[in-house]
């Protein structure tokens, strides 16, 4: 049990770093999602969304996270690593995960639209693979689904406070 509670926390932890790089991706921008590759308690790397900034709809938190560790580890296997990423992962990135061979992956947040660990569908555990991970969901859900929930508000608000002033601007024009 003490164990259980221990590793609660730990994952918390690593949530918590990786929502503070989902801060960055939207300080540029960019939708707010955060990763961290962990070995050994350790970060290897971390990444942001950078798809809008980068024109490269490659430019997920996770690939750019695993892409970096990469270059630190010096191996394209990740292996006996831990990725926390603050949205469920898309096929894209699943699939990347599964190639890489990290042992685990902990999300926040679901996407029940893409999401590629369990909720639209699992490529992380399917059985065709000659890889699975392991996968824990909802650690800090509530917190990282409201850091996507009102980065898109303000999105939308701002949008309707643009097109408000066009149409002011319009006005005063005619």
């Amino acid at each position: 049990m003490q164990a259980d509670i221990e590793q609660v926390d730990v994952d918390e932890y690593w949530m918590r770093q990786a929502m503070l790089m989902a801060e960055k991706a939207e300080a540029e921008g960019e939708v707010p999602v955060g990763a961290i590759l962990v070995k050994d308690g350790k970060q290897v790397a971390a990444g942001y969304n950078l798809s809008i900034s980068q024109h490269d709809p490659c430019a997920h938190a996770e690939i750019l996270c695993l892409r970096a560790a990469g270059q630190v580890i010096e191996n394209y296997r990740l292996l006996d690593t831990t990725l926390y990423v603050t949205l469920e992962p898309c096929a894209m990135c699943a699939g990347a995960m599964v190639h890489s061979r990290i042992a685990r992956v902990v999300f926040g947040a679901k996407d029940e639209k893409t999401g590629a660990a369990g909720t639209v569908l699992n490529l992380l555990q399917h059985p065709a693979f000659n890889h699975q991970l392991e996968v824990t969901s909802g650690v800090l859900a509530k917190d990282c689904a409201d850091q996507l929930s009102q980065f898109f508000k303000r999105r939308r608000e701002e949008k309707k406070a643009l097109k408000q002033a066009q149409k002011a601007q319009q006005v005063d024009k005619a």
